[in-house]
C-alpha cells in the first residue's frame, strides 16, 4: 500500500471560473441557473455525506449493495492490467468495493478527479487502508483530469473509467450522451466505463429523495449562495430563499430551484454582477434525470460503447453497466 498523493499543477483558475459561469448563469434568460457542480465545495460536500445516509434518499444504499454483491463479478469482465479513474469520487465510500475486488487479484492504481480538495482529502481517507492501492488525486473537473490520467498510462495498459452514483444524471439527455463521447474519444478501444444510473420511480419518493423532512438537503442547496457570499464577494441574503424540489415529466427529471420568497437586489463584486430577482423566481441549481434500465444500451451506442453487462438493484431502482469502447 503507497501513501496517496494530489496532483494540483495544472489546476485552472477555479476562482475565475467559478466567477464567470456565476455571471453567465445569473443572467441566462428566461431562466437564471447555477452549475451543480458548484454545490461540492468543503461545506457542500460535507452536507452531501450526509445526503447519502437520509431514510429518503436511497440512491447511495442501492449503488452500495449492488456493488457489493456485484463487484467479484464486474472485475471479472475487465481487462488484466488496468487504472481506474473514478469521475467525481466523493468520499470513495461507494468504490470501496470495487477497488477491493481489484487489489486481490492485482495491484491496482486509483485515480479519483474532483473539482472539491475536500472530496479528494475524505477519498484519501476512507480508502488509503486498502492494501496493493495506489492514489492519485486530481483536483480537476472531470474531462481535463481523465486526459490527463489518460495521457499518463503506459503502452499496454487499459483504464475503467467509473462515473457511478447517477452524476450523469445531472446531464440533459443531449449533453449526457455528449458528455460520453467526450469521455469515449479520450480512451482507446477495449477501455471500459461503469456507469451508474438511477431509475425512474414514483414521484413522491423522488420529490421525498430530495426535499428531506429535516432540511439538510435545502441548506446544501442553499450553500451554493453562501458559497459565493463567502468567495466571490456576494451579498445574497440567504434567509429570501427557500429550496424547491419539483419533478418535470417531460424530462424524467427532479429540478432543484432557490426560490426567492421576497424581491431584492444582490451583488457579486468577483462576477461584476449586480442581479435583480422577483418573489417567486427561481435560480435553478441541479437536474437529476431518472431513466430505465433498457434504454442504456442505445445511450452507449451513440456515444460510442458497447454495453457489455447490466446490473441491475431492484429494491430501490438502480442500474450500472459496464460499456466498452469500440
Amino acid at each position: 500500500m503507497t501513501q496517496p498523493a494530489l496532483s494540483h499543477d495544472a489546476s485552472p483558475d477555479l476562482r475565475s471560473a467559478f466567477a464567470a459561469d456565476v455571471r453567465a448563469g445569473l443572467t441566462h434568460t428566461p431562466q437564471k441557473e447555477l452549475p451543480s457542480k458548484y454545490l461540492y465545495d468543503e461545506v457542500g460536500s460535507a452536507l452531501f455525506e450526509v445526503i447519502t445516509v437520509l431514510p429518503e434518499y436511497g440512491v447511495t444504499r442501492a449503488e452500495e449493495r449492488l456493488l457489493a454483491k456485484h463487484a467479484a463479478d464486474i472485475v471479472e469482465h475487465l481487462p488484466h492490467d488496468v487504472t481506474v479513474a473514478e469521475l467525481g469520487s466523493g468520499s470513495g465510500r461507494k468504490t470501496r468495493r470495487i477497488l477491493e475486488a481489484l487489489c486481490k487479484k492485482r495491484p491496482t492504481s486509483y485515480c479519483p478527479i474532483e473539482i472539491s480538495r475536500s472530496a479528494l482529502q475524505l477519498c484519501r481517507r476512507e480508502l488509503g487502508d486498502i492494501e496493493r492501492i495506489s492514489i492519485v488525486g486530481y483536483e480537476r473537473d472531470y474531462l481535463a483530469g481523465l486526459a490527463e490520467v489518460s495521457k499518463k498510462r503506459t503502452s499496454g495498459e487499459r483504464l475503467l473509467v467509473l462515473f457511478l452514483g447517477s452524476t450523469i444524471g445531472n446531464f440533459g439527455r443531449l449533453a449526457a450522451t455528449r458528455f460520453l463521447r467526450d469521455i469515449r474519444n479520450m480512451l482507446a478501444p477495449g477501455d471500459a466505463l461503469l456507469l451508474g444510473t438511477d431509475l425512474i420511480k414514483p414521484t413522491p419518493v423522488l420529490i421525498a429523495a430530495y426535499d428531506d423532512a429535516i432540511g439538510v438537503t435545502a441548506s446544501f442547496n442553499l450553500n451554493l449562495l453562501a458559497r459565493i457570499n463567502r468567495e466571490l464577494g456576494g451579498d445574497f441574503p440567504l434567509d429570501a430563499f427557500e429550496h424547491v424540489a419539483r419533478f418535470n415529466p417531460d424530462a424524467r427529471s427532479i429540478e432543484m430551484h432557490l426560490r426567492a420568497k421576497r424581491e431584492f437586489t444582490a451583488h457579486v463584486s468577483a462576477a461584476n454582477l449586480t442581479v435583480s430577482l422577483n418573489a417567486g423566481e427561481t435560480i435553478w441549481t441541479e437536474s437529476s434525470h431518472k431513466y430505465r434500465a433498457d434504454e442504456v444500451p442505445a445511450i452507449a451506442d451513440d456515444a460510442g460503447f458497447a454495453c457489455s453487462h447490466q446490473w441491475v438493484e431492484s429494491e430501490w431502482g438502480f442500474a450500472e453497466s459496464l460499456l466498452v469502447a469500440r
